[in-house]
């Protein structure tokens, strides 16, 4: 499809946004607005301490339904929508028949920690960096490859099955896309090049798997989807419900998907997206750079046959789901949102900090021996304070996260890009512009995970013409500026740095 057969003030592109606790489908216009957005939640499992899964037919369903609800609400017809593109949570795991089309298990979700004793097993003498030359990533619970390698180890003969050819793996995008694309009737088992590269089994410079880590970790490369780009046509959709005969024409693992609908399209560029965790990516051009800080080198993206550009992250386990832990677990507000109102009621934060090792701590510390702390509570304290330093502990773990990137790059930060459900919280905005000492900027449309897809799918049919379109239509919809003195903002940091180090050696 040309530029010229699509008429653009009565076309549009979709996307499927299956993030960790939601599932949504969205419709944007050529200018990158909203038309219309659907979102069901799904069910969070935790069999036992540290386990966290999802029911991968309950995530397929809650895709169709939001699919033919967006549809509904735009009050479009299906020929109006000219691509479709998937963005996923990125390391979940999930293994299904390719005969059957069920999954042998549940689907085991990023924030998963039971593999950390295979990774230690595999790390052996060689230490957790044993791959990170070819993969970008250190052996840690976090990613597929162990998890893969749990469902074929724990679940009754499924690796007899596997070494038959009878079971496919995927991260979400895969089992979303074998599923939309027909499923058990010739869907198409395929990944992108972002969401390969977080599995710890794709060589980062050929983006092909590794036969040999995949042989060590004792994966049979059959069970593997085939890697594409980024931004391609893949197929008609013929079973996502009222996308039906739409292409397929752009895969993003979530964070990557932000960074490309966020424009950071340049080496230098960053965004951080406040979610259920923190992720913050750096774009730094065709060649990977690796990290002597703690920080993964992934795939940014990959647009059609050009070269890939790869990233920089930093990963945070824990920073949105905090708050939910703060309603759910303690019922200390009615709903998410109240965390700002609570916190804004005291001046500081008493001397309190947060420390949310839930499952251990990510970039750039990666100390799975971590758990939860609170630290500095006096009978001063209250629920005010506590509010408060949940929402300071995601702008002090995104600090140490950009010290590393700055280390690693050589590139000093100038404004940060933000984006997620949490950037709608001024408190917060604020307080990380003060404890960075640098202006933090807010996109118009905040949905910039979808968007991102969006942009892939709409370039590969020629609905966007370039990245430059992508670039005309970022606006900033919001900036914070620092007001806190240096003094105060090294003290405070300091404290955070003390009350990290107690975390340790719990687990």
């Amino acid at each position: 499809m040309t530029d010229d057969t699509v008429t653009h003030d009565r076309t549009y592109v979709a996307a499927i946004d299956q993030g960790t606790t939601s599932t949504r489908a969205m419709i944007f216009d050529h200018s990158g607005q909203v038309v219309a957005s659907e979102q069901l939640e799904h069910r969070q499992i935790f069999p036992r301490a540290g386990w966290v899964e999802h029911d991968p037919m309950e995530i397929w369903r809650n895709t169709r339904r939001v699919a033919g609800a967006v549809l509904a609400a735009s009050e479009l017809q299906p020929h109006q929508v000219v691509a479709c593109g998937i963005t996923n949570q990125r390391e979940t795991t999930i293994v299904w028949d390719r005969t059957t089309g069920l999954p042998v298990y549940n689907a085991i979700v990023w924030q998963d920690t039971r593999t950390d004793e295979l990774c230690e097993y595999f790390a052996g003498d060689a230490g957790v960096d044993r791959y990170k030359s070819r993969t970008g990533l250190p052996l840690a619970s976090y990613f597929a490859g162990p998890k893969i390698r749990w469902i074929l180890d724990n679940v009754d003969g499924a690796r007899e099955r596997a070494q038959r050819g009878e079971l496919c793996f995927g991260t979400v995008d895969s089992w979303l896309a074998w599923n939309m694309t027909g499923g058990v009737d010739g869907g198409q088992h395929i990944t992108d090049v972002t969401n390969a590269s977080r599995t710890m089994l794709m060589d980062l410079r050929t983006l092909a798997w590794d036969e040999q880590i995949c042989a060590e970790v004792g994966i049979p490369m059959s069970m593997l989807p085939q890697i594409r780009s980024s931004s391609e046509v893949i197929g008609p959709l013929r079973a996502a419900g009222s996308f039906a005969d739409v292409p397929l024409a752009g895969i993003l693992g979530d964070q990557q998907a932000a960074t490309f609908g966020q424009a950071c399209l340049e080496p230098g560029d960053a965004k951080n997206t406040y979610g259920t965790g923190n992720f913050l990516l750096l774009n730094t051009g065709t060649e990977p750079v690796f990290s002597d800080h703690g920080l993964l080198t992934t795939v940014c993206y990959r647009l059609g046959d050009q070269p890939a550009r790869y990233a920089l992250e930093g990963s945070i386990a824990v920073t949105g789901s905090l708050v939910q832990w703060l309603r759910d677990n303690l019922g200390l507000i009615p709903t998410a949102a109240d965390v700002e109102t609570l916190a804004a009621q005291a001046d500081d934060n008493g001397g309190v900090y947060f420390v949310p090792a839930f499952s251990g701590l990510f970039a750039p510390r990666w100390r799975p021996d971590a758990r939860g702390v609170i630290v500095g509570l006096t009978r001063f304290a209250d629920k005010r304070h506590l509010a408060r330093s949940v929402l300071e502990a995601s702008a002090y773990q995104t600090r140490e996260v950009i010290e590393a990137m700055q280390a690693d790059s050589g590139v000093a930060l100038t404004t940060l890009k933000v984006d997620g459900g949490m950037v709608v919280n001024d408190l917060l905005m604020q307080f990380q512009s003060d404890i960075l000492g640098v202006p933090v900027v807010r996109p118009v449309v905040n949905e910039t995970t979808a968007l991102g897809a969006a942009y892939a799918a709409g370039l590969a049919v020629g609905f966007w013409e370039s990245t430059d379109d992508i670039r005309a239509n970022w606006a900033e919809g919001g900036r914070w500026s620092p007001a806190m003195a240096s003094g105060e903002r090294e003290r405070l940091y300091a404290g955070w740095n003390r009350a990290v180090i107690h975390s340790f050696d719990l687990a």
